[in-house]
């Protein structure tokens, strides 16, 4: 016997700003092509030891995690990706088992410090989650994102500060 249940959709959305002391081409690269650096041990969804990878191209491998022959993940895919005004927009999935179905429209983008425009820049994170969602799990998606880009992320980069061993 099939057992079915509806559930209400919505869309909900977040928003927040990482300053970091660095500039936007260094942040930049270390986004792509340091991520495994700076991506924080409690994030590892697929197991210890795994890698994430970064490929920016549209229709390429996007945010990846993996460990051989133990699993991968496939956090995101890239829909935009913008290198020379510093912004990629993403698209991924949250399954049933981690408070989905829904689908994330996540936003990363690099803007030049007010305050030191030649030597700081501010990461501008916006996500927003269409299905099944309630304002407590995207309260916790954003938190987690927050603490990923400001311990990971700013501190890799500001203090060399690596995750990754």
């Amino acid at each position: 016997m099939i057992e079915a249940k509806a559930t209400d959709a919505r869309c909900v959305q977040y928003e927040f700003e990482v300053p970091i002391a660095a500039t936007r081409e260094r942040v930049w690269t270390a986004i792509f092509e340091e991520i495994n650096c700076w991506w924080l041990p409690d994030f590892h969804m697929t197991g210890k030891g795994s890698i994430v990878t970064f490929d920016p191209t549209p229709g390429g491998e996007g945010l990846v995690e993996r460990v051989d022959g133990a699993g991968e993940l496939q956090w995101y895919q890239v829909q935009f990706y913008q290198p020379v005004e510093f912004k990629v927009y993403l698209v991924g999935f949250l399954a049933p088992d981690w408070g989905g179905p829904s689908t994330s429209h996540l936003k990363l983008a690099l803007e030049k410090s007010k305050l030191d425009p030649d030597n700081a820049c501010v990461l501008k994170v916006s996500d927003a989650h269409q299905g099944k969602m309630d304002l407590k799990s995207v309260q916790s998606l954003g938190d987690g994102w927050l603490q990923l880009f400001t311990d990971g992320l700013k501190a890799f980069v500001e203090d060399g500060t690596r995750q990754d061993g």
